[in-house]
């Protein structure tokens, strides 16, 4: 081997491979290399289990929802939009995410800041194809697929609670459906009818 002339001499070439500033890699041991897959595989089965146990049973029906948007709908100015219904009839509200909630929502009388009312815009068990449509002439509306009629303010649909705001808005509550239907303040007449034989 030759020997250049900035060549360190031959007596300082072992100090200089010992202070050498890369570090000489040591053999891994097998031992740590198990604790560490087995930390990582330990950890992953305890995140599985918590998303296959443990949220499930947070929720009510053992799915979790996913919900997108907001609970309320703001149908702006409670005194326009009684004027719209008035002239136009009561202005439904598609749903145009998932297309299973369509919803009127209806003002009776002569108040703005009273008399609101929303409710779904099908009976019970109806397809999209028989929304409910509003009677002008009779004022109440129609079922398209059977013929059968419901009263202005939605009387046994499923009911949403309607809110005037103190900015004079009308706020539909979406999340507070109430499912046992809407209730008419009309009075009830019944009548009997007794069917005598002659013999």
């Amino acid at each position: 081997m030759r020997r250049g002339p900035d060549s360190p001499p031959v007596w300082a070439e072992g100090i200089l491979a010992a202070m050498s500033p890369v570090k000489p890699t040591k053999a891994r041991n097998p031992r740590a290399m198990a604790l560490a897959v087995g930390g990582v595989v330990l950890g992953l089965v305890l995140v599985l289990l918590l998303f296959v146990l443990a949220i499930p049973s947070l929720t009510e029906s053992g799915k979790v929802q996913v919900k997108l948007g907001v609970d309320t709908f703001n149908a702006g100015s409670a005194e326009s939009r009684a004027r719209n219904i008035a002239k136009d009839g009561p202005f439904l509200l598609g749903d145009v995410a998932g297309r299973q909630r369509d919803i009127y929502l209806q003002h009776l009388g002569d108040d703005p800041a009273t008399g609101w009312s929303a409710f779904d815009a099908r009976q019970v068990g109806q397809t999209r194809d028989c929304t409910l449509q509003w009677q002008s002439d009779s004022q109440e509306f129609r079922n398209p697929c059977d013929g059968s009629t419901v009263p202005a303010d939605g009387t046994g649909l499923i009911a949403y609670t309607v809110k005037v705001t103190d900015d004079g808005n009308v706020v539909v509550d979406l999340s507070t459906n109430d499912p046992t239907t809407t209730t008419s303040t009309a009075a009830v007449t019944t009548s009997t009818i007794t069917v005598t034989s002659r013999g």
